[in-house]
């Protein structure tokens, strides 16, 4: 990407203060150029968002990592549409439509995705017009070819899980389509976070998805240390990646039993959820909390490890016991029968959709934000990014199962080089109180006065991204997150195509996409 970086830098029509990475204000025309070196392949869609009257949109280089947000000022309520070239953009964009009111010209999907018609009003972020139910019903794609049925499933669901409304046509028990609707649990995230204070905006971003509540919280942390120039001092960067290394190796030991028992192997489930629980419970020792919710703040954390013998425990009675556990997996056949082969997400759809975690690791995609772009402690830590080929179930397993070594290793490594000192330091500009403007604009305050920051941090299921803008005092002005399931979910739709539908949990979990995480 860096002869398109150059080329957008050179034709930006300001930059603006984000760091680390620049943010650049582009026309009509250089828009449209970014878009189609997207489609091409020549950068990766890491984010679209907006705000009133603008339209931002983060593009990230495959090759080091680093970032680029370019925006285009909407004045008149249009902006040229990017998924009309890109389609992993097009959910983005009805997210953009039902929030904010502006209009992606020429794009490709009109439906609404966030707005089930039920919030009383159109826009909320941005015109606010008031609306009454119309009753329509969503209109599902139609799938065309031999008689074919169609099966409804959620959005409540058999489990204690988040709702979400699949729909499938089939032909017999071949899958021909699936199409997800999605928008439940929507909550207002980016409202939420409308000129509010740091405190309060962490808190939000903590819980988008509680599974990832460390990875959230840090990537908010970073953001908002990068907006405000706020140094961390070293225990508690690698006390960080101490709680972000325990809460992947919780999830994926989760993940591998549930996978297993959507196969009918409730044996995997159990021992694998009674590691799990065992790393809840050291976390709850070590932070205080089972889910480390909390336990990061901008400027270092807010709880010390005092004790990492309980760690220590734990890795070594992982090490004893998943082996076995990998062996039972490795050498039941009717198990293998049903992972190898299923659900097979092509890596070409890998790329352009920029999957990571798992997701993308299992079909080839070889991106993990820990490596590039980096942050500390990564740098100055040993581990090797896992990557598959063959894009199935398996793979999706097996990328799970090396990454539980990787994090014990890292876990260890991590103890043994805990540096002393503080775990926090003083935000600096210091925050000043100040009257905190109502929500549904900027903050009262110049323009000049804010600053913005960036940041990309690597949770289990993948990449997180968080932007922020804020003003000299540390409140929030502006914010948005994105969760890598909001280009998984798509490609699940891809990968159960031409399987059975029984094997959709299967595919299901083996994605574990967030719909929390989502629908914001």
């Amino acid at each position: 990407m860096s002869t398109l970086r150059t080329a957008l830098l050179n034709a930006a029509l300001t930059v603006e203060e984000q760091k680390p990475w620049p943010r650049i204000t582009v026309d009509a025309d250089t828009w449209r150029q970014a878009t189609l070196a997207v489609a091409a392949g020549n950068a990766t869609l890491s984010g679209l968002w907006a705000e009133p009257g603008a339209v931002h949109m983060a593009l990230l280089d495959d090759d080091d990592g680093s970032l680029m947000v370019l925006t285009l000022l909407a004045s008149d309520g249009r902006f040229p549409s990017v998924g009309l070239t890109h389609p992993p953009a097009q959910r983005l964009e009805r997210k953009i439509v039902d929030l904010y009111g502006l209009i992606p010209e020429g794009m490709p999907d009109d439906r609404r995705w966030l707005d089930h018609d039920r919030w009383g009003v159109r826009a909320p972020l941005g015109s606010s017009a008031p609306a009454s139910a119309d009753g329509a019903t969503y209109p599902f794609l139609k799938a065309e070819g031999p008689p074919l049925h169609q099966i409804a499933v959620g959005p409540v669901h058999a489990g204690i899980i988040e709702p979400g409304h699949f729909r499938f046509s089939a032909n017999g028990e071949i899958v021909v389509r699936l199409e997800e609707r999605l928008g439940y649990v929507h909550k207002g995230i980016e409202g939420l976070l409308i000129n509010t204070t740091l405190e309060a905006a962490a808190k939000v971003v903590a819980r988008v998805s509680g599974d990832s509540t460390v990875a959230y919280s840090l990537a908010f942390a970073r953001a908002a240390e990068a907006a405000l120039g706020v140094a961390v001092p070293q225990r508690a960067v690698w006390l960080r990646a101490l709680m972000a290394e325990l809460e992947r190796l919780a999830n994926h030991l989760g993940d591998i039993g549930a996978i297993c028992n959507d196969a009918a192997f409730a044996l995997m489930l159990a021992h694998c959820g009674m590691l799990r629980e065992e790393v809840l419970r050291a976390t709850k020792i070590a932070f205080g909390h089972r889910l480390m919710m909390d336990c990061i703040v901008p400027g270092g954390i807010a709880t010390d490890l005092h004790d990492a013998a309980p760690i220590l425990a734990l890795t070594m009675h992982i090490r004893q016991r998943f082996p076995r556990l990998v062996e039972l997996y490795d050498n039941t056949a009717s198990l293998q029968n049903r992972t190898v082969s299923t659900g097979r997400l092509l890596p070409e759809l890998a790329r352009r959709f920029g999957a990571g975690g798992p997701v993308g690791r299992a079909s080839g995609r070889a991106f993990d934000a820990r490596k590039a772009p980096g942050y500390p402690p990564y740098g100055d830590l040993d581990f090797k990014m896992i990557k598959r080929e063959d894009g199935d179930v398996d793979a999706r397993i097996w990328v799970r199962i090396d990454e539980v070594y990787e994090s014990l290793e890292l876990i260890e490594q991590i103890v043994d080089r805990l540096p002393a000192g503080p775990i926090a330091y003083p935000l600096a500009p210091a925050l000043r109180e100040r009257k905190v403007p109502q929500a549904g604009g900027l903050a009262n305050e110049p323009r000049d006065s804010a600053s913005e920051g960036l940041a990309m941090v690597e949770g289990f299921r993948g990449d997180i991204l968080v932007w922020l803008r804020t003003d000299e005092t540390g409140h929030v002005l502006r914010g948005t997150v994105r969760d890598p399931s909001v280009f998984h979910w798509p490609l699940l739709e891809a990968a159960i195509e031409g399987n059975i539908v029984a094997d959709f949990p299967l595919c299901n979990k083996s994605f574990n996409c967030s719909y929390s995480g989502h629908d914001l």
